[in-house]
């Protein structure tokens, strides 16, 4: 009898996890979409007043995004984010303390599909951020455009994301005090459109804007490394030059992200149950410079891709590859 109860309660515990990832993979995909057409269907409906005052208070709270978003605990410490940690899992592993009398800028790798590795460790307390590095804040910067769609910009800042945009990691990185650790998915969608199962390939050698922001500030830059993260999804990969690949390259420029073709485990949305070690290296230290040269971007660009090589390398065995794996770096 104890025995057939534990095999349920996994069997739920399995389901609750499923769940929790499902309703993150929809809210994704299609939420935005859906608040656009909930907005768009009530303005034609008795119900106008209420998207019309939306719409009025929306304009006057336009910035807010841009100036520290509006970050709950409650939204942040969701149950739901601890099962959806537990259904690949994915853990955050520390190499070297940060001071939180400093403020950072976390290059994340590799963007995957969906950034599952990022999202846990940096938009929830799932993962334990806050313990595991005292008197630091966490913020993962993304699509700009994002915060444009009404409703759906209101969750996303909820959960303490903001905009990848000078303005949002000015106002972070120089009129927020100290202890802030702004993380950028420096790859973006071109990385995306790379994301393989077996293949770890980073978008880096002509992304230097978040180095340049780091010297302009006077912000420590961080390498992180999810490993796992491009395990989650199979995707079809359409070859340089086709029509496929155009289609993606010319959304892509239109849209800011690229609409990637990919099957999961259940229903095909659900990601394969693949473990996600997020590394988060050691800072390297940049100084603030107002107007810094091409040759210090260069330097300290090249610096950090030297980190996050050591980082892969020192780590990769221990997170589940063999010896002879390579990062690739394009």
């Amino acid at each position: 009898m104890a025995a057939t109860m534990t095999k349920e309660k996994t069997q739920l515990k399995e389901f609750l996890e499923a769940i929790s990832v499902l309703q993150w993979v929809l809210s994704f995909l299609f939420l935005g979409l859906a608040c656009i057409i909930l907005m768009v269907y009530l303005m034609f409906t008795s119900l106008w007043p209420l998207p019309t005052l939306y719409f009025i208070w929306m304009v006057n709270d336009w910035q807010t995004p841009e100036r520290g978003s509006r970050r709950t605990t409650f939204v942040r410490k969701w149950k739901v984010w601890f099962q959806f940690r537990e259904y690949f899992p994915i853990k955050l592993v520390k190499t070297a303390d940060l001071s939180p009398n400093k403020n950072y800028i976390l290059g994340s790798h590799p963007h995957g599909i969906m950034c599952a590795g990022a999202f846990a460790c940096f938009s929830t307390e799932s993962c334990g951020f806050a313990e595991t590095f005292p008197g630091v804040k966490s913020t993962l910067a993304i699509l700009a455009g994002l915060f444009k769609i009404p409703l759906f910009r209101e969750y996303l800042m909820s959960a303490g994301l903001c905009p990848v945009s000078k303005p949002s990691l000015v106002h972070l990185l120089s009129k927020s005090g100290k202890g802030n650790a702004v993380v950028i998915v420096v790859g973006g969608a071109a990385e995306s459109l790379a994301s393989s199962p077996g293949i770890n390939r980073v978008v880096m050698k002509q992304r230097k804007g978040f180095v340049r922001t780091a010297l302009e500030n006077g912000a420590d830059l961080v390498p992180v490394y999810s490993f796992g993260e491009n395990e989650l999804f199979q995707q079809v990969i359409f070859s340089d030059g086709s029509l496929g690949r155009r289609l993606q390259d010319l959304f892509k420029s239109i849209m800011g992200f690229a609409p990637c073709l990919f099957v999961g485990e259940r229903f095909a949305l659900l990601p394969f149950r693949k473990p996600v070690t997020t590394v988060v290296g050691s800072p390297i230290s940049v100084p603030k410079c107002l107007t810094p040269t091409e040759e210090q971007v260069d330097h300290y660009h090249m610096l950090y891709m030297e980190a996050l090589a050591k980082l892969f390398h020192e780590h990769k065995v221990s997170c589940g590859l063999s010896e002879s794996h390579k990062l690739e770096i394009i």
